[in-house]
Formats: C-alpha cells, structure tokens, sequence
C-alpha cells in the first residue's frame, strides 16, 4: 500500500545473522522472507508493496541493530514451508490450498559499513514511539513511520556509507 503521493512504505525486518544476515542477503540476490508466524508480523507482510523499503535489522547478537536496506522485490504470496512436515516451520493446519502464513521476497538496496545500532536509537527521543523501542515488542516485522525513516537516516556517518 503505497502513499498517496506513490512514496514507498517503510518497514523493518529482523533477522539473526547466523540464520540470514545481511551478507547473504547481498550474496543470494532476491530471497524470500518466510517461516514468519506471528499473526501481527504476517499481517503486515500482507500489507507490503513492490517497492517499499525496509531497514534490515540484525537481532540477537552485539551488537544488535540496524545493517542496511532492502526492498520488497515480490508481494506477499503462500509460505510454502508451512505445509512441509519435514522444516521447521511446519504448521499442520495450514495447505496449499488453505495457506496460514505468506512471505514476501527483499532484495539489498544498501549494506551499511557499520551496524546502527539499537542503543543509539533508544537514546534518541524523536524515536521514543517507535515499535522497535516499545518495551516487549518482539514482532519480527514491524512498520516504520516516514519520519522515523528520516530520522533513523540522520544517524548515519559519513563513515558509515553504503558499501
């Protein structure tokens, strides 16, 4: 769902970088985001278009934060690893023909050369609302704001250019 003037939607998807980091992401090209299941986080996914941007999140691991950009390269479509019995993301009441849970494709847009990371942004009071900083949120995927985008953006370095 694009805004009215055709800008993209922001969004953040969180990953463990020993599962997907940013750096396969970069070497695979394309790749699809599934084995969500959460309600609220596939919700969202749903809600992606072609084109939105997303700040790739590294999660569990020092430091936590922020690694760069991505974009949806393909709209929700049917997680097929939810009706395969033998991944870990087997969900026995969901089928080809009756699918529970989506995923969408992303594709790189930028690497940053340094992590922003997750304390920095706590300490920043324009982000206080932010779902990210909320205390007990752990959805994987989350929207992001446009002035949060912007603001997040005024965090990076000259140091910390695309690479």
């Amino acid at each position: 769902m694009q805004t009215e003037n055709n800008m993209p939607n922001y969004w953040l998807m969180k990953s463990e970088p020993d599962a997907f980091s940013i750096d396969d992401l970069a070497q695979q090209g394309p790749s699809p985001w599934d084995g969500v299941r959460n309600y609220q986080a596939r919700n969202f996914m749903q809600n992606m278009q072609m084109g939105d941007l997303i700040f790739f999140y590294h999660s569990s691991c020092k430091p936590a934060g922020i690694a760069g950009v991505a974009k949806v390269a393909r709209e929700a479509y049917p997680d097929h690893t939810s009706w395969d019995p033998t991944s870990h993301y087997y969900d026995p009441k969901s089928s080809p023909d009756h699918p529970r849970w989506f995923m969408v494709d992303i594709e790189l847009v930028e690497k940053w050369s340094n992590v922003l990371p997750l304390s920095t942004l706590k300490q920043d009071p324009e982000l206080s609302d932010m779902l990210l900083i909320k205390k007990g949120n752990r959805l994987s995927v989350m929207p992001i704001k446009p002035n949060e985008w912007q603001r997040i953006n005024t965090h990076l370095k000259p140091n910390n250019k695309p690479r």
